[in-house]
């Protein structure tokens, strides 16, 4: 059956404290909307319906920076869920599937819970996501009649013999498109709130003979997140688990608690993580590798046997081919290191191509901004780049080429030259015991006039 996905997204965020729309705060390097977006992404939806009401350009701008192709709905007024899937009519007006209806701030509903979800619409018209709560708290209360669910009560407006129950809605709700915005027209606000609940849908249901039931998770799926405590708790929850699934799959963590992983982050089998490794966004690490402790990696590609830090910055762009090392205090931008080349100390590779073999030695800069462009280095197999040189790129160091240890390389280096840019050198005799007296004098001259 094709699916169609409403992520609702509309809401402000009071308890947040923000200027920032709540969708847009992020847990593991993404906003909370893509969370969602991604769940629903595994249904290989046929349209994504994004309804956004606070700061929607943003909103919208977030949602198709992921999906492109989706769609922005605009909730001007917030009356409750139902009015907020109301939105969505006219952009479904043409569609003939299923619907779920997702929350833009509720991220670890799993691809799977969802993929159930559809496989028991094939035998109910209307399907509810429920968990047994273990503090059922305000959630709204799931009555059942065996297998049937019979309505769903919000808590506001429940008795307290359907309080006493911890069957809770999660929001989540499956559909045929067209039974759903029917239903959502018959809806009313006559409750505790004066909302538009999209919960009535299933009494609604009930009352056309349509057949409603349950599908369960783990109270965990259904996390909310509404203030900056909640956040964080979400963040350490997407930790844990991001921690186990990388020591499940073959990964060595020295020190688990210490690591923070992405959203996305790969990492390959036999590879070691060590101690206080930060990943961002957008990092591939293949098996074998090893990431040293203290290091912090974003938008790039660490290929098998490389290894990276201590203390060690890959930045976007930054490609690490086999058995490559990137050591203590060096910093890659925009760079490809070929297979077996080395920059183990102190140094900045930016927007620059090293060859297969080359050593970067300690202190090289790639000069590569002037202010207002950015410009390239190339530096050839087996290269030997001394310390402290600076290459004011463009240039090329060719293959084989040495550059001599505090040079400012400004031209390109022929394949194995030589090349050597520097001042010569000077020494003067009994210039530094003279210096040093004449500095001394002034010194005590100075302090002599401040006593």
């Amino acid at each position: 059956m094709t699916t169609a996905l409403i992520v609702l997204a509309a809401g402000m965020g009071t308890r947040m404290n923000s200027d920032l729309p709540k969708v847009l705060h992020s847990v593991a390097g993404a906003p909370l909307l893509i969370h969602a977006m991604k769940s629903g992404a595994g249904l290989d939806p046929a349209h994504t319906i994004i309804v956004a009401g606070h700061g929607a350009e943003a909103v919208g701008k977030t949602a198709r920076s992921w999906d492109e192709t989706a769609r922005i709905v605009l909730q001007e007024e917030q009356k409750g869920t139902a009015h907020a899937v109301d939105m969505a009519r006219d952009a479904l007006a043409d569609f003939d599937g299923d619907v779920i209806v997702l929350y833009g701030d509720t991220p670890f509903i799993r691809p799977e819970t969802l993929e159930a979800m559809q496989e028991a619409r094939a035998q109910h018209d209307i399907v509810v996501l429920g968990f047994d709560a273990a503090d059922p708290g305000r959630y709204g209360r799931l009555v059942m009649d065996g297998d049937r669910l019979e309505r769903i009560v919000e808590y506001k407006d429940a008795s307290d013999k359907e309080r006493a129950i911890t069957l809770c809605n999660s929001g989540v709700i499956a559909a045929d498109c067209k039974a759903l915005f029917d239903l959502v027209s018959e809806i009313g606000n006559d409750n505790a709130s004066g909302e538009y609940y999209l919960t009535d849908i299933v009494a609604l249901a009930r009352a056309r003979g349509l057949g409603a039931t349950v599908v369960t998770c783990a109270e965990s799926e259904t996390m909310g997140i509404n203030s900056r405590a909640e956040l964080a708790r979400a963040e350490a929850a997407f930790q844990a688990r991001a921690r186990d699934e990388a020591l499940e799959n073959g990964v060595t963590l020295t020190a688990p608690e210490t690591v923070f992983f992405a959203h996305d982050t790969v990492i390959g089998r036999d590879s070691i993580v060590e101690p206080h490794v930060f990943f961002g966004p957008g990092v591939t690490v293949e098996s074998g590798a090893t990431i040293r402790a203290f290091s912090h990696l974003e938008g790039c590609h660490v290929s098998r046997g490389a290894v990276v830090g201590p203390y060690a910055r890959l930045r976007p762009g930054a490609e690490l081919a086999e058995d490559v090392r990137v050591g203590n205090f060096v910093e890659v931008k925009n760079a490809i290191l070929d297979e077996g080349a080395k920059a183990n100390h102190l140094s900045y590779i930016g927007d620059a191509h090293v060859g297969a073999g080359s050593n970067i030695g300690a202190g090289t800069i790639t000069c590569n901004y002037d202010g207002v462009m950015k410009h390239r280095t190339e530096i050839g197999a087996g290269a030997f780049i001394g310390s402290n040189t600076m290459l004011v790129a463009p240039v090329k160091v060719g293959a084989g080429a040495m550059t001599a240890s505090g040079s400012v390389i400004t031209r390109d280096v022929e394949d194995e030259a030589l090349a050597l840019a520097r001042a010569e050198q000077t020494n003067k005799p009994g210039m530094a015991r003279k210096l040093f007296e004449i500095l001394k004098a002034k010194k005590a001259k100075r302090d002599k006039g401040e006593a």
